[in-house]
């Protein structure tokens, strides 16, 4: 059973006292070695101060009790309080460092189901297998969109758009004249999309790192565009949301990327805060935000209004790096996820004009260890629906909407990169009634796509394949 959240007086106050170290050039893990692991061990399973990571809390299980704990100590315990040497932000990190060791350990005990071609795999609520769609040919795939006709468009980052057949065969050739893309870090060609009147106007959708490459310097931002595709050919390109050059950045990360349609002539797409932080806090800045546009790239009448002028188009702001975005079919609620630091990682309900916080509030610490934020709650801030920690690399992100699997009907399927999984969300009134993982160690999943066959797509990286989920019986 937990004693306590426990630091020893003797073992630690005497390091305090003589040799004061420098804890604020310190991070998570050499904390926890100076300060901690001399009594919970230096892999927190317990000593004298007892386990931190068995799930067992004498002094409350919420984040606020364990920064307490750590800041206030308890004497009568021989624990030192740690807020003289430790600031808020440092505290934070601490918290955040034992629930990711906790959650790490609890996983440890923990079976996930791990499909296999041909075999069942059985989940809480549906039984499936998997089928494979696509089993090589592919590089580095990103998404996956449907053709009324039965074909296929997927992207690769290198800036690829491949055809899959109404056969079910990738074409060796891509689409020809595709828009000119930036591969650096993260970014390269990521979203396609196709308007829901395609029968009749024949409008895809691409999101991509748009950018120059000169003398070795790079400066890119996400951007879209729509055309069509004839005889191989990518034509009658338009531009539909294009940053202003001020805005491009050299950094390789945070580009977001996706796109929805409403059903009411809007589309909803994300741009990356690329590493700025507080930029995305900044409606005049392009980064950090979600953006709604007519589906023409007009600026709707109706859109929030701001305190100061925001970059056209903006819906919300104080987003890191979305790269899940899905309308719920009962009631035509945005939902997204997005990639925290180290920790965080976010679905939140996406509300018009709303300021959903990055950097000033966080659930998660650098990716170093070191403090991001003390605090996980800010006035004028929206709150997540739930986050996870450690994180799990959202991407990918669809409600089921079809008829083969009933039990799954209008459940979230949540895809994640770091942790090679899908996890199934039940949404009632905007909170997350169930949650389980329903596929594990696969691959990473880069996309996670509603059929229009009533299976569910799986784009994945390493192996670069796309998968399909299809009930058992």
């Amino acid at each position: 059973m937990k004693r306590t959240l426990l630091l020893s007086a003797l073992l630690i106050s005497p390091l305090l006292a003589q040799d004061k170290p420098d804890f604020s050039k310190m991070k998570a893990e050499k904390i926890f070695e100076q300060l901690c692991a001399g009594c919970h061990g230096a892999d927190l399973s317990g000593g004298q101060g007892g386990s931190l990571i068995d799930g067992e809390w004498k002094h409350g299980s919420e984040d606020a009790d364990l920064m307490k704990s750590i800041k206030e100590g308890n004497p009568q315990l021989g624990m030192t309080p740690f807020g003289t040497v430790l600031n808020d932000g440092q505290l934070r990190m601490m918290v955040i460092y034992i629930r990711e060791k906790e959650k790490q350990a609890k996983q440890k005990g923990m079976s996930f189901p791990k499909p296999k071609p041909g075999e069942v795999t059985k989940t809480e609520k549906a039984d499936y297998k998997i089928e494979m769609v696509i089993d090589g040919g592919l590089k580095d795939p990103w998404a996956l969109a449907f053709l009324p006709d039965g074909r296929k468009l997927v992207t690769e980052k290198s800036g690829r758009l491949r055809i899959i057949g109404t056969d079910g065969v990738l074409q060796p050739e891509p689409v020809k004249g595709t828009p000119a893309i930036i591969e650096h870090g993260q970014g390269g060609l990521m979203e396609v999309a196709v308007h829901p009147d395609y029968e009749k106007n024949g409008w895809i959708y691409l999101g991509f790192a748009d950018g120059t490459r000169e003398g070795g310097k790079v400066k890119t931002i996400t951007a879209y565009v729509r055309g069509r595709i004839k005889d191989g050919q990518w034509v009658d390109q338009e531009q539909i949301w294009k940053a202003d050059p001020k805005f491009y950045t050299d950094a390789g990360i945070h580009f977001g990327t996706r796109l929805v349609f409403d059903g009411k002539g809007h589309i909803y797409f994300p741009v990356g805060e690329r590493g700025g932080r507080m930029e995305a806090q900044d409606v005049a800045n392009a980064k950090g935000k979600i953006y709604r546009l007519h589906d023409d790239g007009r600026i709707p009448e109706d859109n929030p209004k701001f305190d100061k002028d925001p970059v056209p188009g903006v819906w919300t702001y104080g987003h890191r790096n979305p790269q899940g975005l899905a309308f719920d079919p009962r009631d035509g609620s945005l939902y997204n996820t997005e990639h925290g630091p180290r920790g965080g990682d976010e679905l939140n309900w996406v509300q018009p004009g709303h300021n959903y916080g990055w950097p000033v509030i966080c659930y998660g610490m650098d990716y170093d260890g070191s403090p991001i934020s003390n605090e996980t709650a800010h006035e004028g801030m929206d709150q997540p629906v739930t986050y996870w920690q450690p994180s799990i690399a959202t991407c990918g992100l669809a409600f089921y909407s079809g008829d083969k699997f009933q039990e799954w009907k209008n459940d979230l399927f949540v895809g994640a990169l770091a942790q090679q999984e899908i996890r199934r969300l039940r949404l009632v009134d905007h909170k997350v009634t169930e949650q389980e993982i329903i596929l594990k160690n696969i691959g990473r999943v880069r996309d996670v796509r509603n059929g229009p066959d009533g299976f569910i797509y799986v784009v994945l990286n390493g192996p670069d394949n796309i998968i399909r989920l299809v009930p058992a019986k």
